[in-house]
């Protein structure tokens, strides 16, 4: 576990160094912890840095999170985004710190976020579009509470987003995620997003394909 940066976070070098090399940053969900998907590190492309960050924010017992969630006495369910948007702003801060201290292409940085790591993703890529590369959002979906007033106004020529969500999802409705590739469209973002036979996790066949994205656009 490294501490050094602004988060916590565990690494895995490429095979080669060289001169620069791409970056993947993991972004796991709410109540999970920088391990979840680092279990993915060892299958993607060998010649990336891969980074697993820890969210800010302690759950107990062990779980940690981007932003808190409330629930009403109706139990309707309510993200703070406040909390969302500064760990917008510390993920940024983030990719910044791990350009200085590893050998890293800062035109190839990639984030992968799952559930609200893939909300955060949209947030950070769409904020500040000059410091990421691709997008892979794994059942997530996109929140404009989280981004600045006028982002609509930056250049996404660059951005490239994999979108992808389990048809039967019980934690974040498919339908809300169908949404995101109405607005990318909109935004001239280029996009695919795809659904997959299962609830709130990651098919073997959305892995495969995310990584894909990953290689192709490159």
């Amino acid at each position: 576990m490294e501490t050094s940066l602004c988060l916590p976070y565990l690494l895995q070098e490429p095979e080669v160094i060289k001169d620069q090399n791409p970056l993947i940053i993991l972004l796991h969900g709410y109540g999970s912890n920088e391990q979840d998907l680092f279990s993915f590190a060892s299958e993607l492309p060998k010649d990336y840095f891969i980074v697993s960050a820890r969210a800010p924010h302690e759950l107990e017992p062990y779980g940690h999170a981007w932003y808190a969630i409330h629930f009403d006495q109706d139990a309707n369910k309510f993200s703070d985004d406040k909390q969302a948007i500064e760990s917008r702003i510390l993920i940024a801060k983030f990719i910044d710190e791990l350009c200085i201290k590893y050998p890293i292409d800062p035109t190839k940085v990639n984030l992968v976020g799952f559930s609200q790591g893939a909300i955060l993703s949209y947030a950070v890529g769409l904020t500040y579009p000059k410091k990421v590369h691709n997008i892979v959002a794994l059942s997530g979906y996109f929140n404009p509470n989280l981004l600045p007033q006028g982002y609509e106004n930056n250049d996404f020529s660059k951005l490239r987003v994999f979108a992808s969500h389990g048809s039967v999802d019980q934690v974040i409705p498919v339908e809300w995620a169908q949404k995101t590739p109405v607005i990318l469209k909109k935004l001239n973002i280029f996009h695919q997003y795809k659904e997959y036979p299962v609830g709130h996790g990651v098919h073997p066949l959305n892995f495969h394909d995310f990584k894909e994205f990953l290689i192709q656009n490159k």
